[in-house]
């Protein structure tokens, strides 16, 4: 037997699983080959002790081209490598492994199969033939690949999200260059769902820790404001962090809507961005109806929205957004999914830095949609110092901007108002605990407004206010022993909280003739903020004299994971109004915030407003949740304001099988005795990667929609 040559292969051990049926000659020399392998070769430090060699039949050494065989269901293990396949023949001289038959390679998370596998153990680099890996989430094959523990390239490549499948995003390439769980490349490549591909690259790039194909979108009906719909939508990647794309929609009663879109993101040293873009343009031939102002809805018609997020530096961040709607009916239209939860669109860009211990924003609205009523800032400039201590026990407080405001008439009609405005508020407070369950925090404040272009006939006006002020809470608690095993109660505590505030700001109405009312009232049915400091109709101030009386309760249980949980909040408040504009009550309706939450699979929450002198309900919201893990959940709840809405509303969710789910959501109108909306439909899991819906929709009562429509609907959930 022909002895291994100096710096050859690290020791060999050849364990035998018929150790004791082999002949005593065949005992014999395989111990002599362990011995020879292993004597005077010491591996390195660095690498692994020894390769250990076991197979089915018993291994033998071929003297003539220096290599260990083992045949049938044939290991070779080395430190995290483990190579298998019906024959494994290790050469001593090179170190080489080649594996072939049903090979496999394991090395860490990889798992390669293969015909035939070459590997170097001292290079740490190996070849296959005819590829098959399993990486998540990628699925790769090809006739012929080459690699080591941080890249791998594959020939004649074909690459799938999870499994290969009829409806499963896949990629061909002359040649992939793959970095686990980092990076993928392909050169010549050709993107689609299993064998049809028709989205062909040069190149191809794609970040691993990124969704392959972040957007995909496909849905087909009929409504009969738009007749026989197909919609679709696709975002692919152009480069790293980008994905541009489309949304196409065809309507044989309006005609085609298209526009690009697509997402991009990035990341420098101390700085990110995100953010995405939609759009959608068409010649309308259909029935458009009005707008918001009754005006005809033109033929030409689109829409553009775009998100923005970005962090600049350390401290420094930039948010922006832009909608802009060529008429107040094209998402109602055509995207109804987009259009009811944002009904009124907003186009802003804000910029904070974010220091020590104040902020510093510069801020800009726009109105792009001439039917709309912005109070525009073109722009805004404001510093906010946070509460900060000073002096003995004093904390100040202070605020400061300087504006461009304008508004524009609705419409185009009337004349537009503009106002330059510098705006300063400061105020001292100093809280009082003479006890530790009372606190008492008296305040002085003052504003000054300036206004560079005042109305009524006055070319500036300069405005200073006072305002006093005090705010004190009373803390109280009980503890209970009591505990109840069905609904996991382990004892109770009772937070009690009497809250008082009180302001008042004389003669805040001074000046009102000659100020641009740009940011005035708006509608709201919740106790305004209390304070100079607070308000936002800073145009359009009322002279105040209000105590606010509160009430909070909190009943708690002991919790094994979070501490404790919330069983019932019931939070009251309610203003006494001492000094009040004409045709305001000296006292508001009492306002109330009620959760009930004894259990994790059911919460009711309820807001109510009832007048207090005549017990008149204003306003009543509420709403019931109860879910069973996933398998099924359900909303009860209804929306109640005086003259305005009487609203019932159901969503509920049954899950049939792992695939199947239907939902059902309703909505009823009391006051005309209809209902407004019902919808059902069926989701159906695709392949673990796509969500199919099919739903019916019949709407009742004056609305633009279709008082009947269905759909089918496939979106990308798993890549």
């Amino acid at each position: 037997m022909p002895r291994a040559p100096a710096g050859a292969t690290p020791r060999l051990a050849c364990p035998r699983r018929a150790a004791f049926a082999a002949p005593v000659t065949r005992r014999l020399l395989l111990t002599s080959l362990a011995v020879l392998l292993a004597g005077p070769y010491a591996a390195p430090a660095a690498e692994p002790a020894a390769p250990v060699f076991t197979s089915e039949e018993p291994s033998y050494y071929d003297g003539r081209t220096r290599e260990a065989v083992g045949v049938g269901n044939a290991q070779l293990a080395y430190g995290d490598l483990l190579l298998t396949a019906d024959e494994i023949r290790y050469r001593t001289d090179t170190r080489i492994v080649v594996a072939r038959g049903h090979a496999t390679f394991t090395q860490g998370a990889r798992r390669l199969l293969a015909d035939v596998i070459t590997y170097h153990l001292r290079e740490g680099t190996y070849t296959v033939e005819n590829l098959r890996m399993g990486e998540y989430p990628l699925y790769l094959t090809g006739t012929r690949a080459q690699g080591d523990r941080t890249t791998l390239t594959v020939e004649d490549a074909r690459a799938t999200v999870h499994e290969p499948g009829p409806f499963v995003p896949t990629l061909h390439a002359a040649r992939i260059f793959y970095t686990p769980g980092q990076r993928l490349r392909a050169d010549s490549a050709n993107l689609g769902l299993g064998d049809v591909r028709p989205v062909g690259f040069g190149r191809f790039q794609q970040n691993l820790k990124e969704p392959l194909i972040s957007y995909v979108s496909l849905l087909g009906g009929y409504r009969s404001s738009l007749g026989v719909m197909l919609e679709a939508g696709l975002h692919l990647p152009v480069a790293p962090g980008t994905r541009l794309g489309g949304d196409l929609g065809l309507y044989t009663n309006r005609g085609v809507m298209a526009g690009p879109s697509g997402s991009y993101r990035g990341a420098t040293p101390g700085a990110e961005f995100h953010g995405n873009f939609s759009s959608g343009f068409i010649h309308d031939h259909g029935d458009r109806l009005t707008d918001v102002l009754g005006r005809p809805v033109p033929a030409n018609r689109g829409f553009v929205a775009w998100d923005h997020q970005q962090q600049l530096a350390p401290g420094l961040t930039l948010t922006g957004q832009l909608n802009y709607w060529q008429d107040s009916e094209i998402l109602r239209d055509f995207r109804p999914d987009a259009f009811f939860p944002v009904q009124q669109p907003d186009s802003f860009l804000e910029s904070v830095y974010t220091g020590g211990n104040y902020f510093v924003s510069l801020f800009a609205r726009f109105q792009p949609n001439s039917y709309q009523a912005v109070q525009e800032r073109l722009p805004e400039l404001r510093f906010d110092l946070l509460p900060l201590t000073v002096g003995p026990g004093l904390t100040e407080r202070f605020t400061a901007s300087l504006a461009v405001l304008r508004e524009d008439p609705v419409g185009g009609a009337g004349t537009a108002r503009t106002s330059e405005r510098l705006d300063a508020y400061y105020a001292l407070s100093r809280t009082w605990a003479p006890v530790e369950w009372l606190s008492v925090t008296p305040l002085a404040g003052g504003r000054l407004t300036h206004y560079n272009r005042a109305t009524g006939g006055r070319s500036t006006y300069t405005r200073v206010l006072g305002e006093l002020g005090c705010d004190a809470e009373l803390r109280a608690s009980a503890v209970s022993a009591y505990r109840n095993e069905t609904w996991k109660i382990d004892g109770l505590r009772h937070l009690l909280t009497p809250r008082l505030s009180y302001r008042y700001i004389p003669e805040a109405e001074r000046g009102a003739a000659y100020l641009p009312p740009i940011d005035r009232d708006a509608f709201s049915t919740y106790l305004p903020p209390l304070g100079l400091g607070a308000v936002r109709n800073l145009d359009a101030l009322h002279a105040t004299h209000t105590l606010r009386l509160g009430l909070d309760n909190t009943l708690q249980t002991r919790d094994a994971t979070y501490g404790s949980r919330d069983l019932l909040v019931l939070n009251l408040a309610s203003d006494f109004r001492l000094q009040r504009p004409a045709g305001m009550r000296d006292l508001s309706e009492v306002h109330a915030e009620f959760a009930l939450l004894p259990a994790r699979w059911m919460q009711f929450d309820a807001y109510t407003s009832v007048a207090p002198r005549s017990f008149r309900l204003r306003e009543f919201n509420s709403g019931l949740t109860l879910l069973d893990g996933d398998q099924w959940s359900a909303r009860f709840s209804s929306n109640f304001l005086r003259q305005e809405l009487n609203d019932y509303r159901i969503e509920a969710r049954r899950r049939i099988n792992e695939a199947y789910e239907a939902v059902v959501r309703l909505q009823y109108d009391r006051r005309q005795h209809r209902f407004n909306e019902q919808a059902y439909a069926i989701r159906q899991k695709i392949s673990n990667l796509w969500l199919a819906e099919y739903a019916v929709t019949l709407y009742d009562g004056p609305r633009r929609e279709s008082r009947a429509g269905f759909h089918v609907q496939v979106t990308a959930i798993g890549f």
